[in-house]
């Protein structure tokens, strides 16, 4: 990966997260950060992996993400001075779940 895409990740993941917790407006309890973000080396998309707290409700906060998909792609679109300009791709990153799980299995051995 070139030092240019790795600046730009972690660009986009600065915005995004001052982006979020501006705009988006989530139930009470449910928390949201950016644990990745991954540019494609043409500067076509960005996948952004979130982490949601409770993980049970990733699927609310993946949906209401993708309602206002498009107002934090133009928030983020008004800061970046870049062309072309990166699509944002929104998924759920299940990291922290999964090791939980093996952590779980491990103590019951």
């Amino acid at each position: 990966m070139s030092q240019r895409i790795i600046k730009l990740n972690k660009l986009i993941q600065s915005y995004l997260g001052e982006i979020l917790q501006r705009e988006l407006s989530l139930k009470l309890g449910v928390f949201v950060t950016i644990s990745k973000v991954d540019t494609t080396p043409d500067l076509r998309y960005t996948r952004v992996s979130l982490s949601v707290f409770p993980f049970k409700e990733s699927n609310y906060a993946l949906k209401t993400i993708t309602k206002e998909k498009y107002s934090i792609q133009g928030a983020l679109n008004r800061k970046l001075v870049l062309k072309p300009l990166p699509r944002l791709v929104f998924q759920i990153d299940e990291t922290e779940e999964k090791a939980d799980e093996i952590e779980k299995i491990l103590l019951q051995i």
